[in-house]
């Protein structure tokens, strides 16, 4: 396995559409080991493979009990809404206020190339559509209804300041 380079928004490869998977092999495999292995050394909760600059319709999500491949993903349902703070490892150290369904299924092929379904709520659902743009070239900041403030992020549910 490996570290690969998480691009930044500026490079034209994250603001384009991938391409379906077709070959179920040796290198998709150490995409997707590479891919799991960068999301957790930079501490995140999804990326999607335009991200290390692959142009292929690949993601891992952190659900917090596991790591999801997602190849050839879709949303097959979704279901109310939330909007809040939404960051991006492409766009470091800034975050912005967006509109999402508060739950989200997807249907994928695994590394194998069988399929299956996933789903969840709030921040899982965030994940799996946010990743999911990115597979059609799209980045948060491109849907965002605003840039939050620092003193925005900071504040926790009751207003106040946190520490």
């Amino acid at each position: 396995m490996g570290l690969r380079k998480i691009l930044t928004d500026a490079e034209p490869a994250l603001h384009k559409v991938c391409r379906p998977v077709e070959k179920f092999d040796r290198k998709l495999h150490k995409l997707l080991d590479d891919m799991k292995e960068t999301l957790a050394d930079a501490n995140g909760v999804g990326l999607a493979a335009p991200q290390v600059g692959i142009l292929r319709r690949v993601v891992v999500v952190d659900t917090g009990e596991t790591v999801l491949e997602l190849v050839n993903p879709s949303l097959v349902e979704t279901d109310g809404e939330q909007v809040g703070a939404e960051g991006c490892l492409s766009v470091p150290g800034k975050y912005g206020l967006v509109k999402r369904p508060y739950y989200a299924k997807v249907r994928a092929q695994n590394r194998d190339g069988e399929w299956f379904e996933a789903e969840g709520e709030e921040l899982i659902a965030r994940c799996f559509c946010h990743e999911l743009d990115h597979l059609d070239g799209i980045v948060y900041t491109e849907i965002m209804e605003r840039f939050l403030t620092e003193e925005e992020l900071c504040a926790d549910e009751d207003g106040e300041t946190s520490e």
